[in-house]
């Protein structure tokens, strides 16, 4: 019994947490499709600086896909290929 709590908690904690992570994830990229400083400041961190037309294009891009290349509701043209 001294060994199953810690474990049990231990799951919770990580089955809490990385829910936690997406949901605090997906705000943020909704945050950045309506914010282009936010966007830019991204890009920046990465090493890209994009002009107005590359910024734009992300921005639809975000819209369109959900904000992942790979994400379920991405059209199949659009998805990388694994």
């Amino acid at each position: 019994m001294n060994y199953v709590i810690p474990i049990i908690t231990l799951i919770v904690g990580l089955v809490g947490g990385f829910f936690i992570g997406v949901y605090y994830l997906r705000s943020q990229m909704t945050k950045m499709q309506n914010d282009p400083q936010m966007l830019q400041k991204m890009a920046k961190q990465m090493g890209y600086n994009l002009n107005g037309k590359q910024m734009q294009r992300a921005q639809q891009m975000m819209k369109n896909q959900g904000g992942a290349p790979n994400a379920p509701g991405a059209p199949a043209a659009k998805r990388k290929k694994k």
